[in-house]
């Protein structure tokens, strides 16, 4: 039960940043603040559940045989549930933002699955590879390469796609209607897809150090 609390609270402490960041209007300082959130709550918490915070993160670990069948479906649940009441808090405390996401219609679909999918494939990969891997085992960087990959891609694509990279987080900004709730698909599917494509990569190319 530990390590299912750990979960929620660290995707809670991630999502309640982005949405008082983002609403507040400070979105130009919000993939430092959201990277940092990511970073500190991994520290916080990696020791005892993993640190994963995102459903594809999750399932790329189940995939690679480091997180087990029983905890699969509860560490989503976790995540979900930390995203639900982070947006609910940031609701009371600053209430709906002056303009709600619009659809991502058009070619804006394509761009968006491929941006989703680009970076929740390089979270995952990342956090494989340096939390997971013998080659790297032990070492006290982990939670910074892990924060500033996400960092990297709000910057990066944030503006193509809204750079949740995180099925939980796109709930918690779906009900904070910084993501427009009939588009949560395109991050839900991008997630779990880049995870279940890292975790491949990663068996494939790790060899030894896996």
């Amino acid at each position: 039960m530990n390590k299912y609390l750990v979960e929620l609270i660290g995707t809670f402490f991630l999502v309640l940043t982005i949405g008082c960041t983002v609403i507040s209007g400070l979105e130009h300082m919000a993939p430092l603040a959201i990277g940092t959130a990511l970073m500190v709550m991994i520290y916080a918490g990696g020791h005892i559940s993993g640190g994963h915070y995102n459903p594809g993160v999750t399932l790329a670990c189940f995939l690679r045989g480091k997180c087990s069948a029983a905890d699969l479906i509860p560490y989503w649940v976790s995540q979900v549930l930390g995203a639900v009441l982070a947006a609910f808090v940031v609701k009371y405390l600053y209430g709906a933002p002056e303009t709600a996401a619009a659809a991502i219609t058009g070619d804006g679909v394509g761009k968006s699955l491929l941006a989703e999918f680009l970076f929740s494939f390089a979270i995952a990969w990342m956090v494989l590879n340096v939390a997971t891997a013998k080659g790297t085992e032990g070492n006290s960087f982990y939670g910074l390469a892990i924060g500033f990959t996400v960092l990297m891609g709000a910057y990066a694509v944030g503006g193509i796609s809204g750079g949740a990279f995180n099925s939980a987080v796109a709930v918690g900004a779906g009900l904070m209607d910084l993501i427009h709730m009939p588009s949560i698909w395109i991050h839900v599917a991008a997630n779990l897809v880049g995870g279940v494509i890292a975790a491949r990569a990663f068996k494939s190319l790790a060899g030894d150090q896996g």
